[in-house]
């Protein structure tokens, strides 16, 4: 083979200077690489965990004897707590605060841990063959350490108020000193355990706030049935509604105010007598700071890695090129300035689809929070169809349970899996938008889908204007207006023009299922992190199992937290803790053994209460399977899934007027007509 041959005349291998490089036959020059060296903090880590655990330890013991002498010298406390019971997820009155930074500490310390070269604080260079039994032990570690500070803000006393706020002051405090110490670490990025650590710092520092404030406020007395927010959700429930809500709600809107609905649709406004469940705020936050660590994990995987192979471009990109039969210009020089234009293009193209990967996540966590209110309030109501799509019954069940308990942790990781996920596609997007259509435009080269659409002209504006005939033609031929309603017209011609037109509509169709295929993967990978929208049709929505979690969650949350439950639970509690002679005299009017006859104003009170409390009772299908009735006649005819029917409705309010009657005894005709 004749090598003189060979033609390489764009890139003049005998006039090639390696002078530039070579000196003294060194290495050839690159820019220095930054070596991180594993730091060690002066304050140790070991020492601090070992000293931590100690003192958490002791701090449980005070508040445990502390909790055990209030309940033995007040007998019985509405309110009261354990520091087995760390906080009341059933409670929606309650300060969530304090619980939401301990869950978003927690992860943030989980996030941190599925990388790190120690998993536990207690032994360095931990083996390879260990390491993921050290991670395993460290899932339950981190919650245990962390458990006091949850514990001193649900005993409700200034001294655990005193705990919480120097344990967490400990925590933040050495937190901050070894980050300062040692800002860079070998892991992945230099400053990535920094910038993961700042969830840790705002959480632990709100809890140093928190706890001060709540010091000098003094504790919460005014939680779950003491508080008035069911009696406030009750009122409102039953305020008329004036007539102007109902006759501006018949009119029309126009174009401007539904296009401002659009967005106005995405935006959380919250409600004065309305509060999310405890479980469902720490879900939305804990969500927010999963997005945090997803997005800044997907930044120092990918982009420092981007920058390294742009600083490391040189003219022997042209050659590699060149073997895969890729010539962008004869000039090395411009072959390296146009290989690194595109890099840095990939690294655009990128960072815009994580942005809008985090930017969607927000949206949709947003959203999700307006359509829990939605569905928690059509729930309180009794409209059971429209979350579960058939009648069921609101009850707790083993599989709820279990759903209950791990939401959080559902809702969670879906959203770090949905992130990744929408990021991928997205960048897969941007790179076609760039690559194939925007710098093709600029350059005007390699316009390969353009040329590919210019070739099918013919074949698209067919499409378009059979698509236009069609429905021009069933506007104005084939539809009539007479008085108000509509028929069809002209059915010869539609008949004859479905026929002749339906090989066109075949190929239509083909673009449909296309346009179908994207539309749907844009919807669900969009909607991927979120579990209150099934990713399935409605009929299969059980199949969805992250829909199913959230559902059960429902179930749970209703069943046990239904406002109006919670505040008929408050009156009662409030005349058995009043007792003295108020409690006797009810006690006395209800039995019929009152001697003074009470007065008209006093009964027709007295009767109109129950009445109202009956109608309500009896129209709430949380507490159907708690009635006499219901546990006697289980039969299909009285019950259809849980939902009482007109006449088992009316049998059931007989009964109860037969027994308001009987404890009315005392009241005569006369007052019990001006009651109703």
């Amino acid at each position: 083979m004749n090598h003189s041959k060979i033609e390489f005349e764009p890139f003049e291998y005998s006039y090639y200077d390696y002078s530039d490089w070579y000196s003294n036959n060194a290495e050839p020059t690159k820019p220095p690489k930054e070596v991180i060296l594993p730091c060690d903090p002066t304050a140790d880590d070991k020492l601090f965990h070992i000293c931590m655990l100690s003192i958490s330890l002791v701090v449980m013991l005070i508040l445990a004897a502390v909790t055990r002498k209030n309940k033995l010298c007040q007998g019985f406390a509405r309110g009261s707590s354990s520091i087995f019971s760390p906080t009341n997820f059933l409670d929606q009155t309650q300060s969530k605060g304090l619980v939401m930074a301990v869950f978003g500490l927690v992860f943030s310390k989980l996030a941190m841990l599925m990388i790190a070269p120690d998993p536990l604080p207690f032994c360095k260079y931990t083996a390879a063959e260990i390491k993921e039994y050290m991670k395993i032990i460290a899932i339950f570690y981190y919650p245990v350490l962390y458990y006091p500070l949850l514990v001193c803000g649900t005993v409700q006393r200034k001294v655990g108020y005193v705990f919480g706020a120097l344990l967490s002051l400990s925590h933040f405090g050495v937190l901050v000193w070894q980050k300062f110490d040692c800002p860079k670490t070998p892991e992945i990025y230099k400053y990535y355990a920094l910038l993961a650590s700042l969830p840790q710092m705002a959480c632990l520092l709100y809890l140093c706030i928190q706890f001060v404030f709540l010091f000098v406020k003094g504790p919460e007395t005014d939680e779950d049935l003491d508080s008035n927010y069911y009696n406030n959700y009750v009122k409102l429930l039953l305020k008329k509604k004036s007539s102007t809500v109902s006759s501006s709600a018949t009119d029309k809107p126009t174009l401007a105010e539904r296009i401002l609905e659009v967005p106005k649709s995405y935006i959380y406004i919250p409600e004065k007598v309305f509060r999310f469940p405890l479980k469902l705020v720490v879900s939305a936050f804990v969500s927010f700071v999963a997005i945090y660590h997803t997005a800044l994990l997907l930044v120092v995987l990918v982009v420092p890695t981007l920058h390294i192979v742009r600083a490391g471009i040189d003219e022997n990109i042209a050659f590699l090129l060149l073997g895969f039969g890729i010539v962008l210009s004869d000039d090395r020089m411009e072959v390296v300035k146009i290989v690194t234009f595109y890099t840095w293009l990939l690294e655009v193209c990128y960072l815009c689809a994580l942005t809008l990967s985090c930017l969607v996540s927000l949206i949709m966590l947003m959203k999700s929070m307006i359509l829990h209110r939605s569905n928690l309030k059509g729930l309180y109501k009794g409209d059971i169809y429209n979350i579960y799509n058939s009648q069921k019954t609101i009850s707790p069940s083993k599989p709820g349970i279990a759903c209950w308990m791990g939401l959080t942790g559902y809702q969670t990781a879906i959203v770090c899996f949905g992130m990744a996920i929408q990021t991928v596609v997205f960048f897969i997007c941007f790179l076609f938008l760039v690559f194939l259509i925007i710098i093709p435009i600029f350059h005007g080269r390699n316009i390969i889908v353009f040329e590919i659409a210019g070739k099918a002209w013919p074949a698209w504006v067919t499409l378009i204007l059979v698509t236009l005939l069609q429905h021009v033609a069933a506007k104005f031929a084939f539809i009539k207006k007479e008085a108000g309603t509509r028929d069809l017209k002209n059915r010869e011609s539609l008949f004859l023009l479905t026929y002749l037109l339906f090989l066109i509509n075949t190929v239509v169709g083909v673009i449909v299922a296309i346009w179908r295929t994207v539309i749907t993967a844009l919807y669900n990978i969009i909607h991927l992190g979120r579990i209150d929208v099934s990713l399935l049709h409605r009929t299969a929505e059980s199949y969805d199992p992250a829909y199913r979690y959230y559902t059960h969650f429902l179930k749970v949350e209703v069943s046990q937290s239904h406002p109006v439950m919670k505040a008929f639970c408050g009156l009662l509690l409030d005349m058995m803790i009043e007792g003295g002679r108020a409690g006797q005299k009810i006690r006395d009017a209800e039995e019929g053994i009152q001697e003074d006859r009470p007065s008209k104003t006093t009964s027709s009170r007295r009767v109109r209460a129950r009445w109202q409390l009956l109608y309500t009772l009896v129209n709430n299908p949380s507490l159907l399977g708690s009635r006499k009735h219901f546990q006697t006649l289980k039969t299909s005819e009285s019950v259809l899934n849980g939902t009482p029917k007109r006449s088992s409705q009316k049998g059931s309010m007989k009964e109860a007027g037969k027994t308001a009657a009987e404890s009315n005894t005392k009241e005569t005709p006369t007052n019990q007509e001006k009651a109703e």
